[in-house]
């Protein structure tokens, strides 16, 4: 299914999907506002997540995602979060920066690369003390 969204139907569901684990109910002109975008666009983006069931949506009720969407959206918020913790704990990036880039890079960012950077986030986590002490001894 990934390989059938558009860089900006992801933005769509991420969007979506957050504000339904943050217990916020959005309807269409909610989103056209969260994302920056013409309510007309929103239509659109809609209208194609729901031709794909990812979501249930008409413009009297809320946008709610579907099991199959809530499932894509894990994984689009999945990537956006190994990179965004990359940039934030590895590359030592303020939040803000980090989140921004990570939104940029979340859309073409392979498996295998995600994948390596989770794992290195997690080992330079661990030894960031050793690696710490290594640097400073190098800098001397």
């Amino acid at each position: 299914m990934a390989n059938t969204l558009s860089s900006g139907l992801e933005d769509y569901i991420e969007t979506i999907y957050l504000s339904t684990k943050n217990g916020e109910m959005l309807k269409g002109a909610d989103l056209a506002r969260k994302l920056g975008v013409s309510r007309a666009s929103v239509s659109e983006a809609l209208s194609k997540l729901v031709s794909k069931k990812l979501i249930k949506y008409n413009s009297y009720e809320a946008i709610t995602l579907t099991k199959a969407g809530d499932e894509e959206a894990q994984k689009v918020y999945e990537k956006h979060y190994v990179l965004k913790e990359f940039f934030e704990k590895v590359l030592d990036v303020d939040s803000s920066e980090a989140s921004e880039n990570a939104c940029k890079i979340e859309h073409f960012v392979s498996k295998n690369i995600l994948c390596s950077m989770q794992k290195f986030t997690k080992f330079f986590v661990k030894h960031k003390k050793i690696l710490e002490a290594y640097i400073e001894e190098s800098e001397k």
